[in-house]
């Protein structure tokens, strides 16, 4: 049964364990950064082969996703749902999570460069979006909420270089 809560370490612990390939993008990519902002929702960009996606639809079964829709319909996750550019957007019973197949037009493959490794325990290693990076994207997006948040994002990007000595 989907939660309201939202423990995105526990989705990702699961997609660790099932081997899925991701990068971390929107909210929580942003709080890794250390903006402080809050989000409900878990963001990544996949890589869509079909490999990827048989041990994404597998950690998703174990999820308990179901798309993300109006109504009472629950819709177990679909192969092509995967498979496009467009967000699949799915409730799980640790909270939402989004899996988006291109971010302004750049796949996995694409923004793989623009990522950064992060450390979260002793033993979950994600990538996430670089911070210059998701401003980018969230300034081409041009969409109310992600114009909203770039002034955070900016200054939190002065404030991690600062902090690095660049």
């Amino acid at each position: 049964m989907p939660t309201r809560h939202f423990r995105y370490r526990e989705i990702l612990e699961t997609l660790d364990r099932f081997a899925v390939e991701y990068i971390v993008v929107g909210g929580v990519c942003a709080v890794a950064h250390g903006a402080p902002i809050t989000t409900f929702d878990l963001d990544l960009v996949h890589l869509r082969t079909a490999e990827n996606i048989d041990r994404t639809l597998a950690a998703l079964t174990e999820l308990e996703a179901c798309h993300r829709e109006p109504g009472d319909r629950r819709l177990a996750p679909q192969r092509w749902a995967l498979e496009g550019a467009a967000p699949a957007l799915f409730t799980t019973k640790h909270g939402s999570l989004d899996f988006i197949g291109e971010l302004s037009g750049r796949g996995y493959e694409e923004l793989l460069a623009h990522t950064v490794e992060l450390v979260l325990g002793a033993d979950l290693r994600i990538r996430i979006l670089n911070l210059e990076t998701l401003i980018e994207v969230k300034a081409s997006a041009g969409r109310p909420k992600d114009l909203a948040v770039l002034p955070i994002l900016r200054q939190t990007l002065v404030e991690n270089r600062r902090q690095r000595g660049d």
